[in-house]
């Protein structure tokens, strides 16, 4: 007899219901994971909306953490009992592109609350080669394993020297994490513009060495790197203004699809870099090892914890910025 669990499933574009289905049993080389906190991720919001390619009817969440409850035959370095993250893209390790370590761009690409069922749920089954254990991490400190595990990969793809001047525009808890990285990467001096005042004040609590309300705060060509976080177009468009010569540019916030322009001749005669970033490649060992350590700092970064069933409440308060939202967490166990 088949055991019933709960999930949260958006089934079409704007529209998401609580259900009840059976839960998963894992296959031979993969493991099912009792969910502990699962985050509310920019990409989850965007699946809501119709403004990522998802498999519907899915059940999203690819930020989670939990326990191991049961093991494939063929399983062999995990055990049950195992606290874990998971790394949700899971890669065929066979096309041409994962032959060339770049397995983010798989040919034959899946991913954990996106094309497969995800971590919104109380329980979800991954290959064994994505998950990885977190020792004595919290639960929702592990829910930070796969931004962190992106946020790494995009700011090796920077280059980042020792001494450079860093800025970042969003102080969201992408952002936030951004900018914890540049610091333990070496970054001399760490600049962020986040018009939001909570944000604003937390991100200089956390560690930021000036904070800019506005785009116009900022001078010009100051930066060996730039960083958006944001997505959002118009900022995007105005980043080769504060790069110095020579600089690099990040675009990782996720953006809609349409056009970015920049003045072709800027981007000529500053001999800029400019580089985006696309989920991670294998960073899943170093972001645990940054936790653990506590280089990186998020448990301060939950600012509310909700119950499957008000995930869309979630995704709104994360839209509209109230209550001085940081990061949502959902909770399976919450009734």
């Amino acid at each position: 007899m088949m055991t019933p669990m709960k999930a949260l499933q958006i089934t079409k574009v704007h529209e998401s219901q609580l259900i009840t289905l059976d839960r998963p049993e894992p296959g031979p080389n993969e493991v099912l994971i009792k969910v502990m906190a699962s985050g509310i991720c920019g990409t989850d919001i965007h699946i809501l909306e119709g403004g990522f390619v998802a498999d519907y009817p899915v059940i999203p969440g690819h930020e989670f953490a939990g326990i191991v409850e049961q093991v494939g035959t063929a399983v062999s370095r995990i055990q049950t009992g195992d606290h874990v993250a998971v790394e949700p893209n899971i890669a065929c390790d066979n096309c041409s592109y994962c032959l060339n370590n770049q397995q983010n761009f798989c040919e034959n690409w899946q991913a954990i609350g996106v094309t497969l069922p995800g971590g919104m749920a109380e329980y979800v089954v991954a290959p064994e080669k994505a998950v990885f254990p977190i020792g004595d991490l919290e639960f929702e400190e592990g829910a930070f394993v796969e931004p962190l595990s992106c946020v790494l990969h995009g700011v090796q793809k920077a280059r980042l020297r020792l001494a450079d001047h860093v800025v970042i525009m969003g102080a969201g808890p992408i952002g936030n994490l951004l900018f914890q990285t540049v610091k333990v990467r070496g970054a001399r001096s760490v600049t962020v513009v986040e018009p939001d005042p909570a944000r604003a004040d937390f991100a200089k609590e956390a560690g930021a060495d000036q904070i800019c309300s506005s785009l116009d705060d900022l001078p010009g060509e100051a930066f060996e790197v730039v960083i958006d976080a944001t997505g959002v177009i118009p900022v995007m468009m105005r980043t080769p203004e504060f790069a110095r010569k020579g600089g690099t540019i990040l675009l990782f916030g996720v953006p809609p699809k349409t056009k970015v322009e920049f003045e072709a001749f800027t981007l000529f005669i500053k001999g800029l870099t400019i580089l985006t970033s696309f989920t991670s490649v294998r960073n899943s060992i170093q972001a645990i090892e940054l936790l653990k350590n506590r280089h990186i700092n998020v448990k301060r970064l939950v600012s509310h914890r909700l119950p499957l069933a008000e995930f869309e409440q979630g995704v709104n308060l994360i839209k509209n910025k109230r209550e001085n939202v940081k990061k949502i967490l959902i909770i399976p166990s919450y009734s």
